[in-house]
């Protein structure tokens, strides 16, 4: 058994060993790679995390706001139920869930963004919209589909003027 007194061990016999130092650098490839990777999972999940509750929305040439930090999103169904967010209830539960919703640091209610099927009767949209501004909740953003065309409106037998629909 042989020990080697030489610290750097940068000076070695002549056996055909090189004479190099230590690679000092750090090889960045391998993490560019996985946050790209990340980037990438990130960019096609988000959007599908906004809003958990499958709803048919209209459609609307209005400009997309911007989303803010605290807001809370309701969806109602076409079948009834009602979503908080991705809790789901009815609409007899709603001003309970409500009134448990945190408010800001200066007492105001989160921005609430509401999603209603283009199924639905307006009486149920409104019966909904009755309660967000019962518990507060006066600043109310409607969801629609962003289209480039405008809705047409539904069609309705013309009258001829003689009392007799065409």
């Amino acid at each position: 058994m042989a020990i080697s007194l030489s610290g750097s061990g940068a000076r070695r016999g002549k056996r055909g060993r090189s004479l190099r130092a230590p690679m000092a650098e750090i090889n960045v490839t391998p993490f560019v790679d996985v946050m790209l990777v990340l980037l990438i999972i990130f960019m096609v999940t988000a959007p599908l995390l906004t809003a958990g509750v499958p709803i048919d929305l209209p459609d609307s040439r209005a400009k997309a706001l911007s989303e803010e930090r605290e807001q809370v999103t309701i969806s109602l169904a076409l079948d009834g139920t009602v979503a908080v967010d991705d809790v789901q209830m009815s609409l007899a539960e709603l001003p309970d869930a409500l009134e448990t919703l945190p408010r800001g640091e200066d007492g105001k209610p989160p921005l609430v963004t509401l999603r209603a099927d283009k199924a639905l009767d307006y009486g149920a949209v409104m019966a909904a919209m009755g309660e967000l501004n019962r518990a507060g909740f006066n600043a109310i953003t409607l969801v629609t589909n962003a289209s480039g065309e405008v809705p047409a409106p539904a069609s309705e037998p013309v009258s001829d003027g003689s009392g007799e629909a065409q």
